[in-house]
């Protein structure tokens, strides 16, 4: 297959990668001409463009077999947001849609299920995020849907949980810094997925998945944070992290949810099987690649 990645950034460079091991030819899009060695080395073709600009678009190639939006926003202001997710969606769309895909895998975010209760979540679930952030992205998914029901869009939206692995993972950092607390009594839940595993539900999406459909892209294992700080503590033979009172006005402000998000249809429907099932197994590999360096990981 001939392959665009739109954003060949955390997720985007290593799946390039994995799918020219794969024998497809695989095209990576990027703002600006930095990282040729690493696309190189990854067997990714560069394009330059900026996808909030859509005049920079107009002179590239669009003949492609799949296409895989996996922007990240480099700011984190709903400013950005809007530019980099809603608007930069709406040109791809308008750029593609004279030649479509075969496939258009969107991996968007669970943060869109604002729910605080501790429930189960399914795609069928109620969106309706706090953060003004998810708003956005929420917008994004609905524009991309839109597409899809009336313009035959091929498009699959994966809702992606908090991702970790090299060099990423928020409360693995914290705990290692001596910076983590554990929120209240701890019983928030955590949905978690490692980049190995996003990179493997992007594949199965571009095989399997149905156009206009949404898929949860979360492990099999929701945690509450205390069991996950407690677990990590034993781990590493240190002791579990303090207490700290809950601040439920600052959670409201910045949409903190909790929730427990289902992979059930994921699996069931894209076949995919999970290299880390659980944030054990894909911690513990982790740590095992840190080889005990763990003190001075950085944010």
């Amino acid at each position: 297959m001939k392959c665009l990645i739109v954003g060949c950034g955390y997720v985007g460079l290593p799946l390039g990668a994995e799918l020219a091991r794969l024998g497809h030819t695989v095209y990576g899009l990027r703002r600006s001409a930095v990282a040729e060695d690493e696309f190189k080395a990854a067997g990714i073709r560069p394009f330059v463009a900026d996808i909030t600009k859509p005049d920079g678009l107009a002179g590239l190639p669009r003949d492609f077999d799949w296409v895989v939006n996996c922007v990240a926003s480099s700011g984190g202001s709903v400013e950005d947001y809007k530019r980099i997710y809603l608007q930069g969606m709406s040109h791809l769309i308008e750029w593609l849609s004279a030649s479509p895909p075969r496939k258009f895998v969107y991996t968007g975010s669970t943060s869109v299920y604002g729910q605080t209760d501790g429930s189960m979540v399914k795609e069928t679930s109620l969106t309706a995020p706090t953060a003004e952030t998810a708003k956005v992205l929420l917008e994004t998914e609905k524009l991309l849907l839109a597409a899809a029901r009336e313009r035959k869009f091929p498009a699959v939206i994966l809702r992606v949980a908090a991702i970790y692995g090299p060099e990423r993972g928020f409360w693995f950092k914290q705990f290692l810094k001596n910076e983590a607390h554990i929120e209240g009594n701890g019983s928030r839940i955590l949905n978690m997925i490692h980049r190995d595993d996003v990179i493997g539900c992007i594949i199965a999406a571009l095989k399997n998945g149905r156009p206009g459909e949404i898929y949860n892209a979360v492990d099999d294992a929701p945690v509450s944070q205390a069991t996950f700080l407690h677990w990590l503590a034993e781990e590493l033979g240190r002791d579990p992290p303090p207490t700290a009172p809950e601040n439920w006005e600052e959670n409201r402000k910045r949409g903190v949810t909790n929730k427990r998000v289902s992979n059930r249809k994921l699996k069931m429907e894209l076949g995919y099987q999970f290299k880390y099932p659980d944030y054990r197994s894909g911690y513990i590999a982790e740590i095992a690649r840190l080889g005990g360096k763990t003190e001075g990981l950085q944010r």
